[in-house]
């Protein structure tokens, strides 16, 4: 057996870090990634999906530029976005007037218990080294509400495993062994959508519902 390579990714999120190599690259992260044009047609139609059938305020967490959090107000949902990074949030206020951002963590989302009807989670997760995923997981469960989705974007790998992003270290996942963090979590996966030969790098989006209280 493969010896684990402990030293790859058991250590805490630097939030500074990643937050301040977000912002050096704003611009650009901007005009590559910043509208719903750069989103596949396929994972559009997922996150409206299963995003739309509650009423209720929904998360776009780690919304970046603000493009998703636009979309799904399109689509008729109160959805508020949640970055880290203040360049974004600036952005995505001056670019879409009529929907709400503010700064925040993943990891304390400043609302009451069960009081969020669903969570997006697009590819903002992906610098979290897996030790703090389970965390983070929680935190999710503890603001959405009984039956509430959560959509997840991830990066797919053979293992759990870190690479060199070209912003901050990211990490890779099994799909199965990312839904079963959701399980221990208290989420149950119900769709899952993969491009494994993606010309970019493969990956995963995970719809999965919160249990019941």
């Amino acid at each position: 057996m493969r010896p684990r390579r402990t030293d790859l990714y058991d250590r805490r999120v630097d939030h500074t870090r990643v937050r301040q190599a977000y912002g050096t690259i704003a611009p650009l992260y901007i005009e590559l990634f910043g509208t719903t044009g750069h989103v596949h047609a396929d994972d559009l139609a997922l996150i409206g999906r299963h995003l739309t059938v509650r009423t209720g305020p929904v998360l776009d967490l780690g919304c970046g530029p603000g493009h998703l959090t636009d979309h799904l107000r399109s689509l008729g949902v109160d959805a508020t976005g949640i970055d880290m990074v203040p360049e974004f949030v600036a952005h995505a206020r001056a670019t879409h007037p009529d929907c709400a951002y503010r700064l925040g963590s993943l990891d304390d989302l400043a609302v009451p218990d069960h009081s969020v009807a669903g969570i997006l989670a697009w590819y903002s997760l992906i610098h979290l080294p897996p030790p703090d995923l389970d965390g983070v997981l929680a935190e999710f469960r503890r603001a959405i509400v009984p039956g509430g989705p959560l959509v997840a974007g991830i990066f797919v790998g053979d293992e759990v495993g870190a690479f060199e992003h070209k912003v901050a270290t990211a990490y890779r996942w099994p799909v199965d062994e990312f839904s079963a963090r959701l399980r221990q979590a208290g989420f149950a996966e119900v769709e899952r959508l993969t491009r494994l030969n993606d010309a970019h790098r493969p990956h995963a989006a995970v719809a999965a519902v919160a249990s019941g209280a």
